[in-house]
């Protein structure tokens, strides 16, 4: 972790791009970049928000493991309950919080499926028993007890042996297409830099503004 004096040093650096940034996702970049380098573990750690039909929200921690001008990419069974939230209603929220840096990213939009060649690159790159494991969970779904998962994987490390591990057909990735994304950075006595940037549509200019702390 950084020390104070790089921290201070970084703050600064932050509040100067933030207020002269024009393309969102070259900031949000920037952010994570640094957050890698002075935040880790996992600093690509996202809260995402979805909503069952009633309208009531959920939110759990997932990865991000890609994001560029198309948008934010994390993957999941599809089957779960976010995989089932994102069929029925595809919205998403995400918030990325970097205590030590004082930063904060929030971003929302439309979902939409990545390529199938997408999630088999990524799947390929992933540890083999986390492979497996994709295979044996049923995710989101009622566990009589740890031993009947394990009792899956063994199975499942059976069926595939020492050959290639395939992705599973129901474990996919979604791409979040934000039409706002929000910048925070911590300042003393709570007058922190807020800036958001808001777009009509992924084809529309981004349009930049400062808010209230």
């Amino acid at each position: 972790m950084a020390e104070n004096s790089d921290l201070s040093e970084l703050k600064k650096g932050a509040a100067e791009a933030l207020s002269g940034a024009e393309d969102p996702f070259a900031l949000f970049a920037r952010w994570l970049e640094e957050a890698h380098a002075h935040e880790p573990p996992e600093a690509n750690a996202m809260a995402l928000a979805t909503a069952d039909g009633s309208g009531l929200p959920n939110v759990r921690m997932v990865l991000l493991k890609d994001l560029s001008p198309e948008g934010l990419v994390f993957y999941t069974n599809s089957e779960s309950v976010k995989g089932d939230e994102l069929a029925g209603n595809p919205k998403a929220a995400i918030c990325f919080h970097w205590k030590a840096l004082g930063r904060q990213i929030r971003a929302r939009g439309r979902v939409e499926l990545t390529t199938p060649e997408e999630a088999d690159h990524y799947f390929g790159t992933r540890a083999r028993e986390s492979r497996i494991g994709a295979w044996a969970s049923q995710q989101s779904r009622p566990l009589p007890s740890r031993e009947v998962l394990e009792e899956a994987v063994k199975t499942r490390e059976s069926e595939f042996g020492d050959g290639p591990v395939p992705r599973p057909p129901h474990w996919l990735g979604y791409r979040i297409v934000p039409l706002e994304i929000e910048f925070w950075l911590s300042r003393d006595f709570r007058l922190h830099d807020r800036m958001v940037f808001r777009r009509e549509s992924p084809q529309h200019e981004w349009k930049r503004e400062r808010l209230y702390p």
